[in-house]
């Protein structure tokens, strides 16, 4: 992976993208949110080259996304557990494939998944909300507004 920095940039996008940005890293959570847990299951779902898995695999243990669990001794073989971390990133997943349902599905088949809730069989969508009086919000919704740095003094002067 091409690794990029940020420096100049206050961006918990841009850093979150150094470690799922990648194309194969998405899709290995994808599997891990589905399921697959060892690294012979992720390269038949998948068809990845093994030194790109082996790549983000590592990649994404040593950013706490998955965990490396011993499932065999004689010989060591490991599967890879999503961690609180990695199970966070569920809802990113979910908006993603909404996304992709909308504007790229293949027209003759239709989407290929459908998120059910297991408590009542109905459907389940990704949607963002306002904490504070529950209303949906849409992308015309909403203003993005700078936080102060840790230990800055606030200045509300300039709120909106």
């Amino acid at each position: 992976m091409i690794r990029r920095t940020y420096d100049g940039q206050l961006c918990t996008i841009a850093r979150a993208l150094e470690v799922v940005g990648e194309r194969w890293t998405l899709l290995i959570i994808r599997d891990a949110l589905l399921g697959v847990t060892r690294f012979e299951g992720f390269r038949s779902t998948l068809g990845v080259p093994r030194n790109v898995l082996t790549d983000r695999l590592n990649l994404l243990v040593a950013n706490g996304v998955l965990e490396r669990v011993v499932y065999s001794a004689r010989p060591v073989r490991h599967e890879y557990l999503l961690t609180a971390k990695g199970r966070g990133l569920a809802p990113v997943i979910v908006t993603l494939m909404e996304w992709g349902d909308e504007y790229f599905t293949d027209e003759a088949h239709g989407p290929p998944r459908r998120i059910v809730h297991e408590g009542c069989g109905g459907q389940a969508v990704s949607q963002l909300v306002c904490v504070r009086c529950g209303s949906p919000l849409g992308p015309l919704d909403m203003t993005v507004i700078p936080l102060p740095a840790p230990g800055a003094e606030s200045d509300n002067s300039h709120s909106g």
